[in-house]
């Protein structure tokens, strides 16, 4: 059977994929549910909405995101960013991202996808990820350097080790950097509805791993993927795995049970001779790497091989031609029409805060978005229900432990005795 990959759907048969449910792609009932979650969080004190010269207190692309992960529902949504909240404030994931140790920073961004500093077709962050690296050597001894120190100045909840809180320094650099980068293009479809970019495209390469490598980077991959499904949910799209084993059914059965069934929708199993074709229908020849069957000069361990088109959007401060390693984020300037880089994290014990760069701000809707969808724009709430949004939706019977990050386990319980699915493999429909 074909499956198309242009079209994703959710268990109930509802699209799901890029763009829908997206800023400035809502649909009337999606933009009433999202109205509501601003009302309820607002009543909350989880969310400030903008005001005169004042930014919310968070983007509408990071709610939706939320929205999305619980198809919808207000209540789930607010559970999950609740507990997202208070573990970013326990472990003070702002003062993480500031001053982590550069060395620190780049020794786990080896060990991790790394963007290719491309984009798809679609505009949204390519990265690659070749699992033959993490080595049980590697990987331990890395787990080791990280529990002998702290690699910032954020004091921790004790409850999550220090390696996975490095991890997180990257979803962060996604989020702020990455992702910020991308939306700020306008070369790239639904650009002109102000629709941000919050997800990324993988390239998952498992040729020359073994058996034996996989049950040993189980557990340490099994925590990440929930952890990260907890607190940093809808940010990736389309995982394509390339150079899958012989035995990758066994392993296929651990990992599909770390995921929820929107997110193993997107994971498509190239058979070699379907790895080129499947790539060029959503990435351009120029931004895939040679060793994938494209044209782009990019290796595992290389800084990113910035898109030309972001070249020329980039305007160059202090001495600047390129992003320099380590962490890294976006802030508007005074006026509003141009984001501005700065190069963070630590040296030495010494931060740093340095402006690397601008480039044009994206128009996007924000606020006053509305979902023009056949014509019809949805209708938004005002301040004077947002008492009788709040009391419905506290109202709801609605089970917690789904969402709360600390039962997201039974998810893959008994996954190691249980028989593996076969994988499904993907060709492009025409």
């Amino acid at each position: 059977m074909t499956l198309d990959l242009e079209r994703v759907t959710s268990v109930g048969g509802h699209d799901i994929g890029y763009p829908h449910g997206h800023l400035g792609h809502l649909t009337a009932d999606e933009e009433k549910s999202f109205q509501e979650f601003k009302a309820f969080l607002t009543e909350k004190g989880l969310y400030t909405p903008p005001g005169e010269n004042k930014r919310a207190s968070c983007d509408d692309g990071t709610l939706l995101r939320f929205l999305r992960a619980r198809r919808w529902s207000v209540q789930d949504a607010y559970v999950q960013f609740r507990d997202t909240e208070e573990w970013r404030r326990r472990n003070q994931l702002e003062v993480l991202y500031d001053t982590i140790d550069l060395d620190a920073y780049e020794e786990t961004r080896r060990l991790y996808p790394q963007w290719t500093g491309r984009r798809d077709r679609r505009g949204i962050p390519l990265y690659l990820f070749q699992i033959r690296h993490l080595e049980s050597k590697t990987v331990s001894a890395y787990e080791k350097s990280t529990e002998a120190t702290n690699a910032s100045k954020a004091q921790t909840d004790g409850s999550t080790p220090q390696r996975l809180l490095r991890l997180f320094a990257l979803y962060e650099n996604l989020t702020r950097f990455t992702q910020p980068l991308c939306s700020a293009m306008n070369d790239r479809p639904h650009a002109e509805r102000g629709t941000p970019v919050t997800l990324s495209t993988n390239i998952v390469d498992v040729s020359h791993v073994s058996l034996r490598m996989f049950w040993n980077l189980k557990g340490h991959m099994q925590t990440a993927s929930t952890l990260a499904t907890a607190h940093y949910p809808e940010t990736l799209d389309r995982i394509f795995v390339i150079g899958a084993p012989y035995f990758f059914g066994t392993v296929w059965g651990w990992i599909k049970r770390w995921f929820d069934p929107v997110t193993v929708s997107k994971i498509f199993i190239l058979q070699p001779h379907e790895v080129k074709s499947t790539l060029e229908a959503f990435i351009e020849p120029r931004n895939i790497p040679k060793a994938y069957g494209g044209e782009l000069d990019f290796d595992f361990f290389d800084r990113p091989n910035l898109d030309p088109k972001i070249k020329e959007a980039v305007s160059w401060e202090n001495g600047y031609a390129d992003f320099p390693a380590g962490p890294a984020y976006w802030v508007p300037d005074e006026d509003g029409k141009r984001m501005v880089c700065f190069a963070v994290g630590s040296k030495g014990g010494k931060e740093r805060r340095e402006r690397v760069c601008t480039v044009p701000a994206a128009a996007f809707a924000g606020e006053e978005a509305t979902a023009q969808v056949n014509g019809t724009a949805a209708t938004k709430i005002d301040g004077q229900a947002v008492q009788t949004v709040v009391e419905g939706i506290e109202g709801l019977v609605v089970s917690e432990e789904k969402v709360v990050a600390k039962d997201m386990d039974e998810k893959v319980a008994g996954d190691g005795a249980q028989a593996a699915e076969e994988p499904k493999t993907a060709t492009v429909a025409v």
